[in-house]
C-alpha cells in the first residue's frame, strides 16, 4: 500500500473498534457463552470480525487494520477479550490469537485480492475458511506451546485442538456469514472495490 487515504484510515479505524466489540460481545450479552468444565467461556466475534476485515479491506489494509488492533491493546487500552491489555496478554496460553486474527485477515484478502474481480459467494466463502484457518493453525499452536514451555502445563496438541472445536464450529458458521455479508455489502457500496485495490 503506497499511500494511506482517508478513506482507508476511516475504513481501518472501524475494524479496529469492530474487534474491541467483537471481543467483549459477552459484556453486553452474557448469554453467549459455552459452559465447559464447569465454567462458562465467553465466546467473540474477533475472528468474524478479522476475516471480514480481509474480506471488505484486502490483505494489506485488513491486516493493518488488525495490526493497529494489537499496538493499541499492548499500549494498555483495554480492547483485548476481558478488557484486558498490555503485552503480558501475550504470555497467556491464548495470546497467539491476537497475533492470528493479522495473518487471518491477511490470507483472507489475499484469496479475494487475487480473484481477478470474482467476487462471488463460493469465492468469499473460500477466502473466509482460509483465514479462519489461518486464525486457528496460530491459535491453537500457539496455545500448546505455551502451555508445554513457559506456563508449564502439560497440554497434548490433540487435547488442544478438542478444546476449540466448540469455537472452531462457531467461527466456521460466522466465515460463511462474513462472506454472505460481504456480498451483499460490497454491491451496494462500489468504494469498498476501490479500497480493496489500492
Amino acid at each position: 500500500m503506497s499511500k494511506l487515504r482517508t478513506t482507508d484510515l476511516t475504513y481501518g479505524a472501524v475494524f479496529v473498534v469492530l474487534m474491541a466489540v467483537g471481543a467483549n460481545i459477552t459484556a453486553w450479552f452474557p448469554m453467549l457463552s459455552i459452559p465447559i468444565g464447569g465454567a462458562d467461556v465467553p465466546l467473540s466475534l474477533q475472528t468474524f470480525f478479522a476475516v471480514l476485515a480481509g474480506l471488505m479491506l484486502g490483505k494489506k489494509l485488513g491486516s493493518l487494520s488488525m495490526f493497529v488492533y494489537m499496538l493499541v491493546g499492548i499500549a494498555g487500552v483495554p480492547i483485548f477479550a476481558g478488557f484486558s491489555s498490555g503485552p503480558t496478554m501475550f504470555i497467556s496460553p491464548t495470546g497467539g490469537f491476537i497475533i492470528s486474527f493479522i495473518f487471518a485477515a491477511f490470507f483472507t484478502g489475499w484469496v479475494v485480492d487475487n480473484s481477478e474481480k470474482n467476487y462471488s459467494f463460493p469465492r468469499y466463502c473460500l477466502a473466509a475458511l482460509i483465514g479462519t484457518a489461518f486464525n486457528y493453525l496460530i491459535g491453537v499452536t500457539y496455545m500448546y506451546i505455551a502451555s508445554n514451555t513457559w506456563m508449564e502445563v502439560p497440554l497434548p496438541y490433540t487435547i488442544a485442538w478438542a478444546g476449540m472445536i466448540p469455537f472452531l464450529i462457531k467461527d466456521l458458521i460466522f466465515a460463511g456469514l462474513a462472506a454472505l455479508f460481504t456480498v451483499k455489502v460490497v454491491k451496494r457500496i462500489p468504494v469498498l472495490n476501490h479500497v480493496r485495490a489500492s
